[in-house]
């Protein structure tokens, strides 16, 4: 027959002693239904800051200016979409910048991203027009002649 005892400091702890008849009965117990994870944007349309999509930037020192930006973008219904929210989203970008370490050292104004991709560009390219130089060289070192029409 099954039993419980009460033990430890003040009776806290519960010990329950069963039988292996006990244990021969199904449980009655029913588990709730497995739901989904909640996605960005809750059934009722709210945003779920504790979704693991936003990559924790609802926290953290910007967490304030983040939410407040993408809030303003989320409920904008300004045509196109968030153009009413310029200035939050330039009030985060101020505050990230402030914490380099934190979020993407490269992030700056967008002149200076324009200018990172044509400098990154640049010296992709002169990296091909160096393999061509390079390989041409190979082929007039072996004693073979370098057809530049297609190059």
């Amino acid at each position: 027959m099954s039993h419980c005892r009460r033990l430890g400091p003040n009776d806290k702890d519960i010990v329950i002693f069963a039988t292996k008849e006990d244990h021969k009965i199904p449980s009655k117990v029913k588990l709730p239904e497995v739901q989904p994870p909640p996605g960005l944007i809750l059934d009722n349309g709210d945003i779920n800051w504790n979704c693991p999509c936003l990559g924790g930037m609802a926290t953290g020192p910007c967490g304030v200016e983040f939410r407040n930006a993408f809030s303003c973008f989320h409920y904008s219904e300004a045509d196109p979409k968030g153009s009413d929210c310029y200035d939050l989203f330039k009030t985060m970008q101020g505050c990230m910048q402030k914490f380099p370490a934190l979020y993407n050292k490269d992030m700056g104004d967008d002149d200076h991203d324009v200018n990172n991709s044509a400098n990154a560009l640049a010296s992709a390219s002169a990296a091909d027009s160096n393999e061509i130089k390079s390989s041409d060289a190979k082929q007039l070192k072996s004693g073979n002649s370098v057809d530049n029409k297609d190059k």
